[in-house]
């Protein structure tokens, strides 16, 4: 939640904001050290989280010239619902650590980007105050399966219901990964304000542990992916996975789309880089599945060279959660729409109209031929 210092630094800075960076550095200047820990931090010693940005340096753009692009376009679809830009908000939990007005802010710049976002379970407001916070907007809800699952079917039941129109199952954190940052600073998770955490503590949870991740189920398996599916007869996305194998079996139990992700480096350190992992997830996808790629974008050229390794479009967690920080909606929008600025020149530059014109020729690795 910011100071009034904090709202004062935003304030003042906004409109010089250019970059992604300016916005971080900014949201830092914003929040105290134990929330600037839990949304900056990742775990052990932080490998995963400098190799997801490291990546993208692996990979070249590989611009084509003399192509008409007097008319640009950074509009898509995800799941066939139009969006203005390849780039999703990612799901994040515990919101009003930026802001006081958590998701319902986020809510309300996403949609003023014209972009979706993917609300948390266990975010610091229920489904249906973020639907109202932004009517008609499109969104997502993702999944943290409750030992109690009455507890998951109340918080999907109330998303449905308010319109969300695809789950996205989180698939790996079946235990907290160990996050020393967050130990260092003394971050404590706002769990009194999480709806979701508090019925579950109400329905018998405290017996089991005393962090709202004991009251998570440890034990799911694939077969909840198509019981998902079949259940609430809405598309199934499934978030987490960083190998062939596992996109092979999230085809076969009927996901409409995967997100490749390391969980923004958070969870298991040493994991393979989401960028990197791209490429052989969608080839083990094959068409079957939209993928998409969560993990240390940045940039517009970002975007571009993830859309060229075959994703569909990206998610973006810490970006997002910079331009609440210090400015709320505001601010979530600003982020949101430097990133689509970006990315349509990066179109451009590369020789392509829209984003279903980026393909594998546009990109290359470093020492290929």
């Amino acid at each position: 939640m910011n100071s009034a210092h904090g709202e004062a630094v935003g304030s003042a800075a906004m409109e010089n904001l250019l970059t992604v960076d300016d916005a971080e550095r900014l949201a830092e200047k914003t929040l105290p050290p134990d929330a600037w820990s839990y949304v900056q931090g990742g775990a052990g010693d932080e490998r995963t989280l400098r190799w997801n940005r490291e990546a993208f340096s692996q990979f070249r753009l590989r611009p084509r010239v003399l192509v008409d692009v007097s008319a640009v376009t950074t509009e898509t679809t995800v799941l066939g619902t139009p969006v203005s830009m390849p780039v999703l908000v990612a799901p994040m939990a515990f919101q009003q650590i930026a802001h006081e007005e958590g998701e319902l802010a986020m809510a309300r710049g996403a949609a003023a980007a014209s972009t979706l976002m993917c609300l948390s379970t266990v975010a610091t407001a229920t489904p249906r105050d973020v639907a109202a916070a932004a009517p008609g907007a499109p969104r997502w809800l993702q999944i943290y399966v409750f030992r109690d699952r009455e507890v998951s079917d109340q918080v999907i039941a109330e998303a449905l219901e308010a319109g969300f129109s695809a789950l996205v199952l989180t698939a790996d954190l079946p235990v907290y990964g160990i996050r020393h940052r967050e130990a260092r600073t003394g971050f404590e998770a706002p769990e009194g304000v999480v709806p979701a955490i508090v019925a579950a503590r109400a329905r018998g949870g405290d017996a089991e542990g005393h962090h709202s991740l004991d009251l998570l189920e440890s034990g799911l398996e694939w077969d909840y992916v198509a019981e998902l599916r079949e259940r609430w007869n809405v598309p199934v996305i499934v978030k987490g996975l960083v190998t062939a194998e596992d996109a092979e079996l999230a085809c076969a139990h009927g996901a409409a789309g995967v997100v490749v992700s390391n969980h923004g480096g958070r969870q298991l350190d040493g994991a393979i880089a989401s960028l990197e992992a791209l490429p052989e997830v969608v080839d083990a996808v094959a068409g079957r599945a939209e993928v998409y790629l969560d993990g240390g974008v940045r940039r517009g050229t970002d975007v571009v060279m993830a859309l060229a390794l075959g994703a569909r479009a990206v998610l973006v967690g810490r970006p997002a959660m910079y331009g609440l920080a210090f400015g709320g909606e505001k601010g979530v929008r600003q982020v949101l729409e430097i990133l689509r600025d970006e990315t349509e020149n990066a179109l451009a530059l590369l020789g392509c109209r829209s984003p279903a014109e980026v393909t594998r020729a546009h990109v290359s690795t470093i020492g290929s031929p």
